[in-house]
């Protein structure tokens, strides 16, 4: 159960990524993340698995915006 100590070390840590390359290292580490909670969900159908894959997308979603930047 490493992965799910990683995974709310994660959601837990500051998130306020200053520059665009720890944007860039927090996005592939939570897709990461939740990638291989997602192998975990699918061997035990854990509903609090779930839960905490959703609230790291929500993360990740905040970091992909931030990324992206404003349209012209």
């Amino acid at each position: 159960m490493d992965l799910i100590a990683r995974a709310e070390e994660f959601e837990t840590r500051k998130t306020s990524f200053q520059t665009t390359s720890e944007r860039i290292v927090a996005s592939r580490e939570v897709k990461e993340l939740i990638l291989s909670l997602n192998e975990l969900y699918k061997k035990n159908r854990d509903a609090q698995i779930m839960d905490l894959m959703k609230r790291l997308t929500v993360v990740k979603r905040k970091i992909e915006k931030r990324l992206k930047g404003r349209p012209m």
